[in-house]
């Protein structure tokens, strides 16, 4: 599978281009919402800038202090990363972690929001929806990679993957689950909810609650899916990533539960 194209010596990846586009797929749909909110959809273009820069170190860093075992087998530790700055920085060896994106996109927003005099909650909650469209568009960006396939399947909807990318140990099963495909839909529906909570229950949210759905939703499908993942993120022979995922869901779901309990009425006696 063809992964980019050369403009005279510059190679430009479809990944990036990929992820690009549902950054900016994102932009439109968080402008839109901005301006329903009564705010400068403008805005939201000089906050992209933040959110990149935010998301993209956030990401690495996910990556770097959690390298999954495809990675650590060619020699790409933390302890490596650590001692080898410019291979820390350079994406093409190793990867990114969503985690870390949001992690990172959320300092950022923070920060913007600051600087700005915005109401940092609020804009989470317009950021939320779009967070998950882009992510809805980026994962294809993994099927060009020929990356994040699942278990080896017979399925009708089974992805074939070329040899050179098949990780160790599955050098002759030829067809995967598209976990990528997975988990575009999941967030794509995970951008749907999101909206659809937005307008549904418009007298009744509080600031941060679009954003704390958000972290039950997302969580949960990939909490799940990380039981199809060949290559998950191990620390102390425990999945990294799915058990933080079990962790945000839960902590987010009892903090929208505090948030919205019915108030105790008090009986006189």
């Amino acid at each position: 599978m063809i992964d980019g194209f050369y403009i005279g010596p510059l190679f430009i990846r479809f990944y990036g281009i990929i992820i690009m586009l549902g950054a900016v797929a994102g932009g439109f749909l968080a402008q839109y919402e901005s301006k329903r909110r009564g705010h400068d959809p403008e805005i939201i273009w000089d906050l992209l800038v933040w959110l990149i820069i935010g998301g993209v170190v956030g990401a690495r860093l996910w990556h770097v202090f959690t390298p999954p075992p495809s990675s650590i087998a060619q020699g790409y530790t933390t302890a490596y990363y650590l001692t080898h700055p410019l291979d820390l920085i350079n994406t093409r060896n190793g990867g990114l972690g969503i985690p870390g994106a949001v992690i990172g996109g959320l300092i950022a927003l923070y920060f913007f929001a600051r600087k700005y005099k915005l109401s940092f909650l609020e804009w989470t909650d317009i950021a939320a929806p779009s967070l998950a469209l882009g992510q809805a568009i980026g994962r294809w960006g993994n099927f060009v990679n020929q990356e994040l396939y699942g278990a080896p399947t017979d399925l009708p909807w089974k992805i074939y993957i070329d040899p050179q990318h098949r990780l160790p140990g599955f050098q002759d099963q030829a067809y995967y689950h598209p976990l990528f495909l997975y988990e575009s839909l999941w967030s794509l529906a995970n951008m749907f909810v999101l909206i659809w909570l937005t307008r549904r229950f418009a007298g009744r949210l509080k600031q941060g609650d679009i954003l704390l759905a958000y972290m039950v939703i997302y969580p949960l499908g990939r909490f799940l899916l990380d039981f199809l993942r060949l290559d998950a993120s191990m620390i102390g022979g425990i999945n990294a990533n799915q058990t933080v995922m079990a962790v945000v869901a839960l902590g987010s779901a009892i903090a929208l539960f505090l948030r919205h309990r019915p108030a105790r009425s008090v009986v006189a006696v």
